[in-house]
C-alpha cells in the first residue's frame, strides 16, 4: 500500500481552512444514525467523544480505568502551548509552527503542525468557557510561562496541574452528553482486538475488566486515543496501566506503525532510587523557568557530596557548572527536552552526578526566591537588604507558582525543595511515533482514526514542552470533529452494523484464546519479571544514547525474552473475574513485540535527530547530527506477521515553508 497523507493543495496558511471548505459532511438528521467508538478518554479521547456526540454521532467510549478523571492527561503538570501572544513578545502562528518543527528536528510534517497552530489558540478560548482555572495576572488577562525551545512565553497554566484542569474540563463536556444519552460509557473496559468488515473498522473486541466478561460493539468508525507506549521501558513517568495493546492491535490488523524509535527522555525527572520502583516521578518542565540547573565543577565536590560528606547549600557559587547556561547561552535552561537530558546524562556520566547512585543534577530555586523576594520587597516599601524578609517573600512567590510541584518533591524526596536543590535526571515520558495518520488523522485502515499521542503527526523526533495537551485538544474538539464526516458521508444508509457477523466471531475467539493461554500456562516467573527484563534492555540498548552494535544485541535480546514469556510466564488468579496480572501479560506481551520494532526502527535511522541519537552520528560538541540528504522521512511500519520481518513504507517530508538546517540553541 502506497502512503497518501492527503496534504490540501495551496499556501500552508490556507490548506486546512480550504480543506474544511471542501470536505464531504454528514447533516444532523443523518449523524443520528451513525455510531463511532472512541477508545480511551484523556484529553485527545474525551474531547472527542464530547465534541463527536455533541454533534449528533451516537459515540460508545471506553476506558481501562474506573473514569475517565483517571486517564493518564491528569499527570501533566505545566501548561499548555498557543499562539495568542498575550505578553506582546513577538508570537505568532507561524512562530509557534517553526518552534514546533525546529524542537521536532525537523522531522515532522509541515501541514499537520501548521494546522495545530492555527488552531491552539480555539483551545485556550473553548477551556476557559468551560471553567478550567487558568492563572491570570494583574491586569486579568490569562498568564503565560515559557517552556524549554522557545524564546517567547505562550505556555498556558493552572498552577501545576494544568492536565488535570483541562481533563476536568472534556470530562464535564463528556459527562452532559453521558446524561443525554449520546454517549455510552464504558468505564473498566479493554480494547483487546479491532474488527474489520469488508477491509473497514466495524468495531472492537472489549474485555470487562470487573467480569473477564468478552464482548463485541460495533460502529461505522473507530477512533484510537489511548495515549503512547513509554512503559515498553518499564519505568517511565507514565501510569503504571498505560500500554501499547489498542495502538499494536490496529497495527496488526493492517495500521502502519509511524517512528517507534522517536521516544522523549524527560530531563526533570525525581531520580530512580533502587530496585523496588514501578514507576517515575515527572517534575514540570515549567519549573525550568526559574530554576537553575547546575552539578560540581570538581569531581572530589560531586564525589563528597555522593558520600553526604558535603551539601549542596556549602558549594560556593563559583565551584557550580550552570552547564545548560555554560553550553547553550541563548537558551539557558530553557533548551529542548532532548538536548537537556542529554547534557545531564554527560554529565553525570562523567563523573559529576550528586545522588548516591550518581545519576542526578541539581535544580536549583535559590536565585529565583531571591529575586522574587527583592521584587515584592520594592513593590511594597520594604528594605530590599533584609535577607530573612526577601527570603520569605520569595518563597511565597515561588509557592503561588509551583507549590504543589514543590509539595510533591518533598514527600517523595524527604528534602524540603525551598531550603535544598531538587534533584532530577532524565526519564522516559512521551512517544512521539505512534500509529501512522494522514491528515484526516486517519490511519491506513479505512474507518480507523488515531488521535492524541497515539498518532505520530505533529511532533516530529522530539516533542517541545506544553504541546501533548495542545496536540490532544486540537485534535478531539477541532480537527477530528471536521475529518471523521468525511469518511462517515458514505455510511448514512448502511445502517446498524451488526455483532453477529463471521468477522466478530473470529476476532472474539482470537481473544478468547489467548486469554486461555494466559491462565493455563503453568510457568515459573510472573508478568513483571519478563517486563523489568525487557525495561532494562531498553533503557541500556535502546535509550538515550543508541550504536549499531547495541541495538543489534537488543533485537536478540528482546526476541529471547519474548519466547520465554510465552513458555514461561504465570498468570494466577481466574479467566473470568477481576484480574489484574491477566490485563498485565496481555499487555507485556504487545510490548514484547513493540520493543523489537522499535529497536529495528531506531537501528534502520543511521542518524540523530531529537530523541533519537545514534552515537554514530553526532557533531564535534556531542550535539545530533541529522542526515537530511538519507533519512527525510517518516518510517511507517507496516506488519507481515513478525514485527522483526515489518516491511518499511517512506512518507517523504517536503520543507517548502522551513528551511532545513542543523538545530542550535546556543
Amino acid at each position: 500500500m502506497s502512503l497518501d497523507a492527503k496534504i490540501p493543495e495551496g499556501p500552508i496558511d490556507k490548506k486546512w481552512i480550504n480543506h474544511k471548505n471542501n470536505i464531504k459532511l454528514v447533516n444532523p438528521a443523518n449523524k443520528r444514525s451513525i455510531d463511532i467508538i472512541v477508545v480511551g478518554t484523556g484529553l485527545a479521547g474525551g474531547s472527542a467523544a464530547a465534541s463527536l456526540a455533541e454533534m449528533g454521532y451516537n459515540v460508545k467510549a471506553f476506558c481501562f480505568q474506573d473514569s475517565p478523571r483517571r486517564a493518564h492527561s491528569i499527570a501533566a503538570q505545566g501548561g499548555i502551548n498557543a499562539a495568542k501572544n498575550y505578553q506582546n513578545d513577538g508570537d505568532s502562528t507561524y512562530r509557534l509552527f517553526y518552534d514546533t518543527v525546529k524542537g521536532g528536528d525537523y522531522r515532522s510534517r509541515e501541514a499537520n503542525v501548521y494546522r495545530l497552530a492555527e488552531v491552539s489558540a480555539n483551545i485556550i478560548d473553548q477551556c476557559v468557557a468551560q471553567g478550567v482555572p487558568f492563572a491570570r495576572e494583574y491586569g486579568g488577562l490569562l498568564d503565560n510561562r515559557s517552556f524549554g525551545g522557545v524564546q517567547v512565553s505562550r505556555t498556558f497554566y493552572a498552577k501545576g496541574q494544568t492536565g488535570q484542569q483541562l481533563l476536568l474540563g472534556a470530562y464535564s463536556a463528556m459527562s452532559r452528553q453521558i446524561g443525554k444519552g449520546k454517549i455510552k460509557m464504558y468505564n473498566r473496559h479493554e480494547m483487546l482486538d479491532l474488527v474489520m468488515v469488508g477491509g473497514k473498522a466495524r468495531g472492537i473486541i472489549a474485555r470487562n475488566l470487573e467480569t473477564g466478561e468478552i464482548e463485541r460493539h460495533s460502529a461505522h468508525a473507530v477512533v484510537i486515543a489511548s495515549g503512547g507506549y513509554g512503559n515498553v521501558f518499564f519505568l517511565s513517568t507514565n501510569a503504571m496501566g498505560s500500554n501499547v495493546t489498542a495502538s499494536w492491535k490496529i497495527h496488526k490488523k493492517g495500521a502502519y506503525f509511524a517512528n517507534p524509535c522517536y521516544t522523549q527522555i524527560h530531563p526533570t525527572c525525581i531520580p530512580v532510587s533502587g530496585d523496588h520502583q514501578s514507576k517515575l516521578t515527572l517534575m514540570s518542565e515549567s519549573l525550568r523557568n526559574d530554576g537553575r540547573i547546575w552539578v560540581p565543577k570538581k569531581k572530589e565536590d560531586a564525589e563528597a557530596i555522593r558520600a553526604g560528606k558535603l551539601k549542596p547549600t556549602q558549594l560556593a557559587e563559583e565551584d557550580r557548572d550552570y552547564y545548560l547556561e555554560r553550553r547553550y547561552p541563548a537558551f539557558g535552561n530553557l533548551v529542548p527536552r532532548d538536548v537537556a537530558s542529554r547534557a545531564a546524562k554527560e554529565r553525570c556520566d562523567a563523573g559529576f552526578g550528586v545522588n548516591a547512585t550518581g545519576e542526578a543534577v541539581y535544580l536549583d530555586f535559590a536565585a529565583a526566591i531571591q529575586r522574587y523576594g527583592k521584587e515584592q520587597a520594592t513593590v511594597h516599601g520594604h528594605d530590599v537588604n533584609d535577607k530573612e524578609l526577601v527570603t520569605r517573600l520569595g518563597k511565597e512567590v515561588v509557592k503561588a507558582k509551583y507549590g504543589n510541584l514543590f509539595q510533591m518533591y518533598e514527600k517523595i524526596v524527604a528534602q524540603n525543595p525551598y531550603e535544598t536543590p531538587m534533584m532530577i535526571y532524565p526519564a522516559v515520558h512521551y512517544t512521539m511515533g505512534g500509529i501512522w495518520v494522514d491528515y484526516n488523522l486517519m490511519t491506513t485502515i479505512p474507518g480507523c482514526y488515531a488521535a492524541g499521542e497515539a498518532n505520530f503527526s505533529d511532533h516530529g523526533a522530539n516533542r517541545l514542552g506544553a504541546s501533548a495537551l495542545m496536540q490532544g485538544l486540537a485534535d478531539g474538539y477541532f480537527v477530528l470533529p471536521y475529518t471523521i464526516g468525511d469518511y462517515l458521508a458514505d455510511d448514512i444508509r448502511t445502517g446498524e452494523i451488526s455483532t453477529d457477523l463471521p468477522e466478530f466471531a473470529e476476532a472474539e475467539k482470537e481473544v478468547k484464546d489467548r486469554l486461555n493461554f494466559f491462565i493455563n500456562n503453568k510457568g515459573t516467573h510472573s508478568v513483571d519479571h519478563f517486563h523489568k527484563r525487557l525495561g532494562k534492555v531498553m533503557w541500556d540498548k535502546v535509550g538515550m544514547a543508541r550504536n549499531a552494535k547495541g541495538l543489534t544485541e537488543a533485537i536478540a535480546e528482546i526476541r529471547q525474552i519474548r519466547d520465554e514469556f510465552w513458555k514461561d510466564v504465570r498468570v494466577p488468579g481466574e479467566l473470568n473475574e477481576f484480574n489484574q496480572e491477566l490485563e498485565k501479560a496481555g499487555r507485556v506481551a504487545d510490548f514484547l513485540e513493540l520493543a523489537e520494532l522499535f529497536a529495528k526502527d531506531a537501528l534502520q535511522r543511521e542518524e540523530s535527530c531529537g530523541g533519537h541519537f545514534r552515537e554514530e552520528s553526532q557533531t564535534e560538541e556531542g550535539e545530533a547530527k541529522r542526515d537530511d540528504e538519507n533519512f527525510t522521512y517518516v518510517a511507517a511500519w507496516e506488519y507481515t506477521g513478525d514485527p522483526g520481518e515489518a516491511k518499511l513504507h517512506k512518507e517523504e517530508l517536503n520543507y517548502e515553508n522551513i528551511e532545513l538546517k542543523q538545530r542550535s540553541y546556543k
